[in-house]
Order: structure tokens, then C-alpha cells, then sequence
């Protein structure tokens, strides 16, 4: 038998093939590698244009408790500059904008890349040479607010008067009876109508929520609780901020005020919720069950005034106070409100 010889047509293929798949491989390697070096670079600058923005917020939310325009605040660009290269691994980033609205309560910051010898905002490419591209540009931007907290949880389920705050606030940093029976009948009333009787400032509980309340802007009429012994799951709350006092720990909490009320008593009543205000907590009289708490110069306070078993309510005084709580829903007020401030990252919404 005679083999035929069969013309080979196919030499040279596999390096045609070869060639191509290199192509798509290095095409991977582009992905693989620089895409990962983008998005690394990316959540950098944003972690360090988040920083900034929540940085020149709360420097503006110190600067209006401090009754100070924070449009004063010069150095905002550099502040940017600080906090961006701080957060990026080379310490180096390009704050390329601050745009900042102190009527609005707002700050934008932008941040980009920053090599040396590269284009601002570029990030310098490696596999992806092959294909034509040398860098990429990557900026971010972060958008935060500041200002008077007008809803949000609050932390115990008891609101106090108008009244009782406006007549409470010295600023000479002494310390108060913040009461909801007893002491300070000059203000049995708030600025728009009689408080509950029987009510004494406590709120009906939110589900869910152990001694806590939620406080909606724009539904603020929350119901009475009546009676002034400690309610449900309170105590509780009592206990966590004593073992923090007893710590040395600060406790200071933004308690909810009320500018009006509604209803005859009982659980017919209800009290409108107007703002919160920083209240630096020393201690409280709850007589019946044990819950009462005071540290030495609380007590003090509360001997030397001649309060006892028929006063109930919170020793402690109003402070100004920056809360980056972002949970609360805030709105900006000339002067600073009741000395709260609360400072959050945006994400663009209108606060």
C-alpha cells in the first residue's frame, strides 16, 4: 500500500492562535490587576473623602454652637487636604473642591488621585499599557450636614416642657433639676397651653424599642404615658447609664422637648414634640423601686436645693454637644437650637 502525502495547509496556525489568546490574556491580566488597583484606590478616597466632609461639618456644627459663622472656617481646602491624605496608603491625594453652603448646612468635598509625575486625579495603569491605556482617572465625592436634630429615637421615654428647658439653660455650665413632678412651678405650663394633668411628661413607648421613642417630624404628637412611676424597660436604661457614671463615663443624652399638649389627661393625652437638647445626665430621682443615682456633687446639688422624695426627675446640666448619631433627621436653625448638633454623611439627599 502507497501512503499520499497530504499537503499541510495548517503550518503557522498555532502561532496565530497563540498570539491572539495573548492578547485576551493580557486583556484579563488588565482587568485582574488594574481594575482591583482602581477600585482600591476608589474606597481610599472615599474613606478619605468622607472623613473630610464629616470633618468640616462638625467644625462648623462647633463653630455655630460657639455662636461663630463657620463660613469663617478659612482653612476648609487644607482640612480636606488632612483628612484625604490621611486616609489614603501613600499619604498623598488631590482635594480637588470644597463647596460649602452654611445657610443649607452643607459640605461637599471631591477628592482624586495624586502620583508624582501623573496627571491630577489619574491613576497610573500597568497591564493595560499594552492595550493603549496608561492611567485612569479616579475621583470621589462625599456630601455630609449639619444641624438641629428634630427626630430620631429617643433614649428614655420622657419629654420635658418648653418651659422647663428655656428656664434651665444658664450656660454657666451649673448644674439643674430638670423635673417631671415637683420643683419649678413656675413652669406648669408651656409656651402654648397647660401640661397634662397626670401626665408628667412621660410617652408612650415604641414598639420595639426598650424605654425608647421614636420621634417623627412630621408627625410629632406623641401619646401620654400617665403616672410618674418609671415605666417598662426604663429601669433598665437607669441601670446602663449608673454602671457608665460609676465608670467616670460621661452620660449625656439628647432628650426630647415639648412645645405643646393636647387631651384632658390619662391616655386621652398627648405632647407635642419640638426639638432635643444635650443634657449632661448627674443623676435622677425616681423614688419607689430603687431607682434613684447621684454622683457626689449631684447629691450635693440635691441636698443644698432641699429636694426630695416629691421631686422626681434627672440632675445633670444642658451642654452643647456634637452628635455624629446619623440616625436622626436634622434641619439647620440659626443659633444652634438647644445646644445639639448633629453631624451625618448625606449621600447627596437634602437633609
Amino acid at each position: 500500500m502507497r501512503w499520499i502525502a497530504k499537503e499541510d495547509d495548517e503550518r503557522g496556525a498555532v502561532a496565530v492562535i497563540v498570539a491572539i489568546l495573548l492578547v485576551v490574556l493580557l486583556g484579563f491580566a488588565a482587568l485582574a490587576v488594574d481594575v482591583g488597583l482602581l477600585y482600591a484606590e476608589k474606597a481610599q478616597l472615599r474613606n478619605g473623602a468622607d472623613a473630610a466632609a464629616i470633618g468640616i461639618a462638625q467644625s462648623c456644627a462647633e463653630d455655630i454652637l460657639d455662636s461663630e459663622n463657620c463660613s469663617d472656617l478659612v482653612d476648609e481646602s487644607s482640612l480636606a487636604k488632612q483628612m484625604a491624605d490621611a486616609n489614603s496608603l501613600d499619604n498623598q491625594s488631590n482635594a480637588e473642591s470644597v463647596a460649602l453652603d452654611t445657610t443649607a448646612g452643607t459640605v461637599s468635598v471631591r477628592t482624586g488621585a495624586l502620583e508624582t509625575g501623573s496627571t491630577p486625579n489619574s491613576v497610573s495603569l500597568f497591564f493595560a499599557q499594552a492595550l493603549g491605556f496608561d492611567e485612569a482617572e479616579v475621583s470621589v465625592s462625599s456630601n455630609a450636614a449639619w444641624g438641629v436634630p428634630v427626630g430620631g429615637v429617643a433614649p428614655f421615654a420622657i419629654a420635658f416642657s418648653q418651659c422647663e428647658v428655656d428656664a434651665g439653660i444658664s450656660g454657666d455650665g451649673s448644674l439643674q433639676f430638670l423635673t417631671v413632678h415637683g420643683k419649678n412651678s413656675e413652669c406648669t405650663s408651656t409656651s402654648s397651653g397647660q401640661e397634662i394633668p397626670g401626665g408628667f411628661g412621660w410617652l408612650d413607648q415604641s414598639s420595639g424599642y426598650s424605654c425608647g421613642v421614636v420621634i417623627d417630624p412630621s408627625s410629632p404628637w406623641i401619646g401620654s404615658d400617665p403616672g410618674n412611676n418609671v415605666k417598662d424597660g426604663c429601669a433598665a436604661r437607669l441601670g446602663e447609664w449608673e454602671d457608665r457614671l460609676r465608670a467616670n463615663e460621661s452620660v449625656i443624652e439628647l432628650i426630647p422637648i415639648f412645645d405643646d399638649t393636647k387631651g384632658n389627661g390619662g391616655q386621652t393625652g398627648a405632647f407635642q414634640m419640638h426639638a432635643f437638647a444635650a443634657f449632661d445626665i448627674r443623676g435622677w430621682s425616681f423614688p419607689g423601686g430603687g431607682n434613684e443615682y447621684m454622683t457626689p456633687d449631684a447629691a450635693k446639688y440635691y441636698k443644698d436645693n432641699k429636694l426630695n422624695s416629691n421631686n422626681r426627675g434627672f440632675i445633670g446640666r444642658f451642654v452643647e454637644f456634637v452628635s455624629l448619631d446619623s440616625s436622626f433627621q436634622i434641619k439647620p436653625m440659626p443659633g444652634g437650637g438647644y445646644g445639639a448638633q448633629v453631624v451625618k454623611l448625606t449621600l447627596g439627599e437634602t437633609p
